[in-house]
Parts: C-alpha cells; sequence; structure tokens
C-alpha cells in the first residue's frame, strides 16, 4: 500500500481547466481531485464545465460524461448505477456518499469531488481499500452454523427474526462511514471501523446463526470494538440510511449482558 500513499508534504495545486461546449447555457462546474502514483509528485484539482442540459441528474452522470467526452484518463469506480453495489463511494462536496446518488442540484455552486478521506490512493478517485476488506473477511461475514439446514430446504426465519436484520442487510459497503470516522482515522489499523462492525453485527443478530458466542469473543478487543466513541458521523453519512452506531451499540450491551 505505501506505493499509493502521498507524501507527507504534498500539496494539491490547481490543475487543468477544461470549459464548456462552445453555446452552453446551463453550467456546472465540477472540481476534481487527480493524482496518478505514477506520474504526479503532488495531487492537483482539475476544473471541469459541464453543460447540464446535456447531462443525467447525478454526480455520477457527470463524472462519466467527462471521461468519455472530455478526458478518458479520469479514473472512479462505478458499477451497478442504482445505489446497490457501492462503488462509486467518493467524497462530494465535504461528504462521503455514493455519487450514483448524489443529485447535481443537491450542491449549491461548485462540485468539489474528491476520493474518501484517510485512505491511500490508487488513483484519482480511487481508494485502497485492501485493508478495509481485509478487516471484513477477518469478522467472517457469513451465516456460520453446525446445524444442517434441512433436506431440499431452506432455514426459516419468523417475521420477527427477520426483522431483527432490517437495516443491516442492506449495507453496500461503500466505506463512506468507515472513512467518515475519526475514531477510524486514528486506530484504523486496529479498530474495525462502523462498516465492518455493522456486518459483524449483520451475523450476531441472524437467528440462523449458531457463532454469536464466538463472534462477541473476537471482538472483545480493547481496539477492535471498543474504539467507537458514539461520534455518529457514521449514520449522518450513510447514503442508505442506515445506522452503524446504533448497531455497535448492540454489540456492546450483548457484551454486558454475557459478562453479567
Amino acid at each position: 500500500m505505501a506505493q499509493f500513499t502521498l507524501p507527507t508534504n504534498s500539496k494539491v495545486t490547481s490543475g487543468n481547466h477544461y470549459p464548456a461546449p462552445e453555446g452552453a447555457t446551463n453550467t456546472k462546474t465540477f472540481q476534481i481531485y487527480r493524482w496518478s502514483p505514477d506520474d504526479d509528485a503532488n495531487p492537483r484539482l482539475d476544473s471541469f464545465e459541464v453543460d447540464l442540459d446535456d447531462c443525467g441528474p447525478m454526480v455520477l452522470d457527470a463524472l462519466i460524461k467527462i471521461k468519455n467526452e472530455v478526458d478518458s484518463s479520469l479514473t472512479f469506480r462505478r458499477s451497478c448505477r442504482e445505489g446497490i453495489c457501492g462503488s462509486c463511494s467518493m467524497n462530494i462536496d465535504g461528504g462521503n456518499t455514493l455519487a450514483c446518488l448524489k443529485s447535481i442540484d443537491d450542491v449549491k455552486g461548485e462540485v468539489a469531488i474528491y476520493p474518501l478521506p484517510h485512505m491511500p490512493v490508487v488513483k484519482d478517485l480511487v481508494p485502497d481499500l485492501t485493508h478495509a476488506y481485509a478487516q471484513l473477511t477477518s469478522i467472517e461475514p457469513w451465516l456460520k452454523a453446525d446445524t444442517p439446514a434441512p433436506e431440499g430446504r431452506e432455514r426459516k426465519q419468523s417475521p420477527d427474526e427477520r426483522e431483527a436484520v432490517d437495516g443491516l442487510w442492506e449495507c453496500v459497503l461503500c466505506f463512506s462511514c468507515t472513512t467518515s470516522c475519526p475514531s477510524y482515522w486514528w486506530n484504523g489499523d486496529k479498530y474495525l471501523g462502523p462498516a465492518v462492525l455493522l456486518q459483524a453485527y449483520r451475523w450476531i443478530a441472524d437467528s440462523r446463526d449458531e457463532y454469536t458466542g464466538e463472534r462477541l469473543d473476537a471482538l472483545e478487543d480493547p481496539f477492535r470494538l471498543y474504539r467507537c466513541h458514539t461520534i455518529m458521523n457514521c449514520a449522518k453519512t450513510c447514503p442508505k440510511g442506515l445506522n452503524p452506531g446504533k448497531a455497535i451499540g448492540e454489540i456492546k450491551k450483548l457484551m454486558v449482558q454475557r459478562q453479567g
């Protein structure tokens, strides 16, 4: 990961300016973070004027238009365009969100776009999520049960048991919450962060999973769980409207209950 990390003395400089097509009357300026570890000593902000009369309504539409029509070297992740895959997470207008769900009209003035904060940058708007995915793998985010499922049938849940995982299964692992968390900025090498802890509780809360004790044992650590200080940036920034802080609180309550 070190080769993707910016030098500590790097500065974001003004970059190239790309004006709107001649005759465009309804335009918006997008200030986009650009940095290539192979070519650039310092990052820069390139400025693109986009004709909104010839562009879709979302920030991702503008990024795709810029890449297709103005600068093909612009690099970002995207896939579903429906807020399901979590690929296009980035910092837009000062907040972490999904570019495909962020309306251009929601931003007053110029649109500033940066990669997710406090993550190594691969290129431009692409963060290196290697460490975050390793943390996700560490909590074993899959159903674990020793009891065999009924032959040829699913493991059934009551309506109440199914409802217990609402607000958890919807997470698309965009890591907008994790990268908005100061505790993760300070202790990201040890603290799992809100996205991974929400995923951990998703399986703890699942009535079909039989490894609750083992999952709690794995989280009983001064850093993995307890670095959460309930700052709640996670809930504020989640583009799916979820509340990772609440899930973390539920894990802490279970820890207390098993000790009592």
